[in-house]
């Protein structure tokens, strides 16, 4: 939920049955005491820590997904890449410190390719970087589709195929 409302941001908190987060929409590069930039990390949220300063600005809240692991999906045209994100600790957002991640190429179920093309399709895209949450019952929650999409920061051997994939859709064009 994307809200300025206090009153409903703290209901929609309060209903969920795993809890709620707060992310950021963007990354703005916000100063700390020294003037140094920092970052604003996803983080469980308490409905009862909501105050009215959520009405300065529009604030993202989710559903907190109790989950084994992440999976950060590449699209290129048809081809999909999924990556499964491992952390050693217990970071609810793994992008904290990137020294402690390992990563496997994973198979993407069928209905989840199906939703991804889907989706693809409906917003007139060749290409997204989609975020899911894998539950220990392997249940693939979607997250979002990210704006800036990275994978460059992957290892070689997965980074490597996400790039060829990108060139051979930029030969080919739209068609």
């Amino acid at each position: 939920m994307i809200t300025t409302d206090p009153q409903q941001a703290k209901e929609f908190c309060a209903g969920q049955r795993d809890g709620a987060i707060y992310k950021p929409l963007w990354t703005s590069p916000y100063p700390d005491e020294e003037g140094r930039a920092r970052t604003v990390w996803v983080s469980v949220v308490d409905p009862g820590d909501i105050t009215d300063a959520v009405s300065v600005c529009p604030h993202l809240f989710q559903a907190k997904v109790p989950k084994e692991f992440d999976v950060r999906l590449t699209a290129v045209g048809d081809k999909l890449f999924a990556v499964r994100i491992d952390i050693d600790g217990s970071h609810l957002d793994w992008r904290k410190d990137y020294r402690q991640l390992h990563y496997a190429a994973v198979s993407v179920p069928a209905d989840v390719a199906g939703g991804i093309r889907a989706y693809l399709r409906a917003f007139g895209l060749i290409y997204g970087a989609f975020d899911f949450a894998v539950t220990s019952r392997s249940e693939w929650t979607f997250l979002e589709c990210n704006p800036n999409g990275q994978w460059a920061w992957f290892p070689e051997e997965i980074r490597d195929p996400i790039a060829q994939a990108l060139a051979d859709q930029l030969q080919k064009g739209l068609s």
